[in-house]
C-alpha cells in the first residue's frame, strides 16, 4: 500500500495562510489538515491523503496565496520515516561511532523535501527533523549510518534542497559528547539548564 501524499505551503502572510487553508480544506477532501504559526512570523498548512485531493488543495492555496507562498513541498509517497520524525516520535540517535550527516535549510518545506529524498536514497535513518520553531524559520534534518550511506543520502537531499540549502555537513564518527547534546536537548539553553556547567 503506498504512503500517503502530503503538501505544506508556507506562507509569508498570516492572514493570507489562514484564509488559503481555509480554501485548500474546502476545495478537497483531504484525510487530515494541519496549520498554524512559526517563526519568524510565518504561517504553515499541511495536507495529508490521496494524491489527487492533495494536488487539488495545494492548487487552491497557491491560488489564494499568491505572492504570499514562500515555498512549498508535494510528495506523493512520503517516506514513513519522514512522517515519524515530523511527529518527533522516538528520534533515532545514532549509535557509536555511526555516520552523522545534517542537511540545514532556510525553509520548513524544503527540509521536509531533502529528508525525503535523503532517506529514499540510501539506507540511513533519519535521527531528527527540526522545523522552524526557534531556528528563525530554518529546518534541519539529521542522517545516521555507514558513512557511505550517510554521504549519499546527504547528496540527495542537498540536490532536492536546491535554492533553499544553507548548509550539508557529513562527520565520519560523531563523538559521543556532541550526541549528547543532540538528543537530549537541541536548544542551548535547555542543554545548559539541564547540566551544571564544568561538570
Amino acid at each position: 500500500m503506498a504512503n500517503p501524499a502530503v503538501g505544506l505551503l508556507e506562507f509569508s502572510s498570516i492572514a493570507r495562510g489562514i484564509v488559503s487553508g481555509d480554501a485548500m480544506v474546502k476545495r478537497a477532501p483531504v484525510a487530515s489538515a494541519y496549520a498554524g504559526t512559526v517563526h519568524p512570523g510565518k504561517y504553515l498548512v499541511l495536507v495529508a491523503g490521496d494524491t489527487a485531493s492533495v494536488e487539488e488543495a495545494m492548487a487552491a492555496g497557491r491560488e489564494v496565496g499568491a505572492g504570499m507562498v514562500l515555498d512549498a513541498v508535494f510528495l506523493a509517497d512520503i517516506h514513513p520515516d519522514v512522517v515519524t520524525a515530523m511527529l518527533n516520535e522516538a528520534p533515532t540517535r545514532p549509535e557509536s561511532g555511526e555516520a552523522l550527516g545534517v542537511v540545514e535549510t532556510s525553509t520548513t518545506s524544503a527540509v521536509i523535501d531533502a529528508a525525503d529524498a535523503g532517506v529514499k536514497a540510501a539506507d540511513v535513518a533519519v535521527g531528527q527533523l527540526r522545523l522552524s520553531d526557534g531556528l528563525g524559520g530554518k529546518g534541519y534534518v539529521l542522517f545516521s549510518g555507514v558513512v557511505a550511506d550517510v554521504e549519499a543520502a546527504v547528496d540527495a537531499a542537498v540536490v532536492r534542497a536546491g535554492s533553499q540549502l544553507v548548509e550539508s555537513a557529513v562527520i565520519a564518527s560523531l563523538h559521543e559528547e556532541i550526541a549528547d547534546n543532540l538528543w537530549t536537548a537541541a536548544r542551548f539553553l535547555e542543554r545548559i539548564h539541564t547540566h551544571e556547567v564544568g561538570a
